[in-house]
């Protein structure tokens, strides 16, 4: 009995060690399988990191393979678009506007409104400015059909290349606040950047050539071309919040239909394309990367196995167009522009590579001072395009670069006509409507162009000829408020300073003394010789009154001004100095004065009953020195900001006149005065050596 017992214990106790046993290998295992997926995934982790950090993986041409199946917006390929369509999260669209985007241009604006300092930015290097300004709605493109190369024959023949690999720039220099639209528009590329993009020179292009201007007293009409509507049809730029509306502008802008079909891609591939995609986009991404060299052997090859690939030929253009940023060069940028041509009329090119193509050649052409070539693109697109505001808009402005007002004003009147309330074509309208001195049928259009805030019209121009207008009308307390605008939303220095080409920085006062000019030796020539000089402007008024030339510019409301200049941004006029021999030989020893590249020397004379509307030089680079010859004894006087002054004969008065100012002649007897500009002393000499004339 006793024995037994012990063995029943025995019996008892074995069932409870075999849980024992398989809980604890349970575990062992549970642990080990937890330790396995610890090590996947860290392994999946750095497998990830290699594949980002040493780009294993070419995702264009991977996504791009899925587009034959998956491409539910028909654009060739595979992307975030056709994945919304599959979720049902947008509809399936059949066309879209080009949304090609050109390298940055100088700004304009974007809007840089000052130049800084001596040397020129590379395209590259300008910011859009304003950057630049956006296009303005349009309709969606022509769904007729889009003519092939046979149709493009009208086009001008290939460029001539200039063999000495510097590319130029626009031809003409700035103008200056006293010239006609007309004048204004021609040839300048830049509105508030002293360098053109490639800080270069156009001697080499016939087109750009033009006569030097001469610049009378200064007025309200100049500045750059306004930026066409084709260079702002990137998205990022429409967003662009306006720091303060216009005075009955709301803030808020409208969302349209067209302002959404705006973010949707091109389409460049066709059904021939899309089968050698992965090859294009092989090239492309080589470009994109900035390996231009490697993109440019990448798609020569392509162009050369493919030869009627558009979208092929389109790439080569647009690496040879990055090939000449970043050479400078003329040649391979000329080369550029004949390629976008080539692209376009390849058979079968899409409708949004066309318009792509040959919207970058005309705007390549503008820059590098080909005005006409780059008009006949325009006209040829418009022609393809006719319902496309934005191109007929870029139109109007190819049409004011070449001093053709009336071409202009007949496409702005097109475009409002079926778009009435297009800001961009408005406010070109309501500039063009100035410039012919209509000046009350004016400011409806640029008020209301404006207050739009549509894309491109955010432009200190439109400010400044709007308030212009406004004061010629009698209205000064809007046209105030329009000034005070324009330079909130940065066009302006200040309210009364309202230049447009400024250096940065520069000290800014409307009246000075000779001393704080620095240029007390030439004011004390002046007045020491000052009776010299008004004998010499005597016998040239009296015997030949002829030599003193009419102020034209519009900036009178009444009288007779005339004048006789000597010196003209910076270049002797000969025929004028053999007129008065000693006046001439008393400046060439003063640089600041003779080397004035934006300023003049001359007589003015202004006869009684005489009144210069209010007005601003186009600088800050200059101050402006009144020798007094014959000046009667009261009704003379000039204003300049809130202080208004006197002449007295044999004495300098000095002002900054990028100012308002503004002048009375209410004598019995004519007003004689000698003009000198100088550089502004805030300038340094390699400053002034490189700024253009004015």
């Amino acid at each position: 009995m006793g024995h037994k017992k012990p063995a029943r214990n025995q019996a008892k106790k074995e069932p409870q060690a075999v849980p024992a046993v398989n809980k604890s290998t349970k575990k062992a295992e549970g642990n080990s399988i937890f330790s396995w997926l610890i090590v996947l995934a860290l392994l999946g982790a750095w497998v990830s990191v290699g594949v980002v950090w040493f780009d294993l993986v070419d995702y264009s041409n991977v996504v791009g393979t899925l587009g034959g199946v998956y491409d539910a917006d028909g654009d060739g390929d595979f992307d975030v678009e056709d994945a919304k369509v599959l979720l049902g999260l947008k509809e399936k669209t059949a066309s879209v506007e080009t949304k090609e985007t050109p390298y940055k241009q100088a700004d304009t604006s974007a809007n840089q409104k000052t130049e800084d300092g001596p040397a020129g930015e590379t395209e590259a290097g300008h910011g859009g400015g304003d950057q630049g300004p956006e296009s303005v709605p349009v309709s969606s493109v022509n769904k007729e059909k889009v003519p092939g190369a046979s149709d493009f024959h009208s086009f001008d023949l290939y460029e001539n290349i200039d063999s000495t690999g510097e590319l130029v720039a626009e031809a003409s220099p700035e103008k200056t606040l006293e010239l006609s639209a007309t004048e204004r528009y021609q040839g300048e590329e830049s509105a508030l950047v002293q360098s053109e993009e490639f800080n270069s020179t156009p001697e080499d292009s016939p087109e750009s050539k033009a006569p030097p201007q001469t610049e009378p007293e200064h007025t309200a009409e100049s500045v750059s071309p306004p930026k066409t509507a084709s260079k702002t049809s990137e998205p990022e730029a429409a967003s662009e919040a306006i720091t303060e509306s216009p005075p009955g502008q709301e803030s808020t802008p409208d969302v349209t239909a067209e302002t959404e079909a705006k973010k949707k891609k091109p389409k460049l591939f066709n059904k021939f394309d899309k089968t050698i995609k992965a090859e294009i986009n092989a090239a492309e991404k080589l470009r994109k990367k900035g390996k231009v060299e490697e993109a440019m052997r990448a798609f020569e090859a392509l162009v050369q196995k493919y030869p009627q690939s558009p979208r092929s030929q389109y790439g080569k253009a647009q690496t040879e167009d990055d090939m000449a940023e970043k050479l400078r060069s003329n040649e391979m940028l000329l080369k550029a522009v004949n390629t976008y041509r080539e692209a376009a009329e390849l058979p079968d090119a899409p409708a949004d590579l066309i318009k792509a193509a040959l919207k970058r050649r005309a705007d390549r052409q503008q820059f590098l001072g080909r005005t006409r070539g780059s008009l006949a693109t325009l006209e040829k697109l418009v022609q393809i395009f006719p319902e496309d505001v934005v191109l007929k808009n870029d139109l109007g402005v190819a049409h004011l670069l070449v001093g053709d007002n009336s071409g202009a004003k007949r496409v702005y009147e097109e475009v409002l006509a079926v778009a009435p309330n297009d800001g961009f074509a408005k406010v070109h309208y309501g500039f063009i409507l100035k410039s012919e001195n209509k000046i009350a049928e004016s400011i409806p259009y640029l008020r209301e162009g404006l207050q739009s805030g549509a894309p491109g019209t955010d432009d200190g121009r439109f400010y400044f000829h709007l308030g212009d207008a406004l004061q010629r009308m009698g209205d000064a307390n809007e046209a105030y408020d329009w000034y005070e605008t324009g330079y909130q939303h940065g066009h302006f220095a200040s309210l009364w300073q309202r230049s447009l080409y400024n250096v940065q920085g520069l000290q800014a006062q409307p009246w000075w003394t000779a001393k704080e000019t620095g240029y007390t030796d030439l004011v004390r020539m002046l007045e020491r010789n000052w009776m010299t000089i008004r004998d010499e402007a005597l016998a040239v008024l009296d015997a030949r009154r002829g030599l003193f030339l009419p102020e034209d510019e519009n900036l009178r409301e009444t009288g007779d001004w005339g004048q006789f200049t000597l010196w003209q941004q910076g270049k002797k006029v000969s025929s004028s100095c053999q007129s008065v021999p000693k006046t001439c030989a008393f400046l060439e020893r003063y640089p600041e004065a003779t080397s004035c590249k934006r300023g003049q020397i001359k007589f003015s004379v202004m006869q009684p009953g005489t009144h210069v509307w209010p007005h601003t030089g186009p600088t800050n680079c200059r101050l402006r020195m009144h020798l007094g010859l014959v000046i009667p004894r009261t009704g003379c006087r000039i204003r300049c900001t809130n202080q208004t002054k006197e002449w007295e004969e044999g004495k300098v008065l000095i002002f900054d006149d990028s100012f308002e100012h503004e002048v009375w002649q209410e004598a019995d007897t004519y007003r004689l005065i000698f003009i000198v500009d100088v550089w502004h002393p805030g300038l340094s000499q390699s400053q002034r050596n490189s700024l253009s004339p004015i």
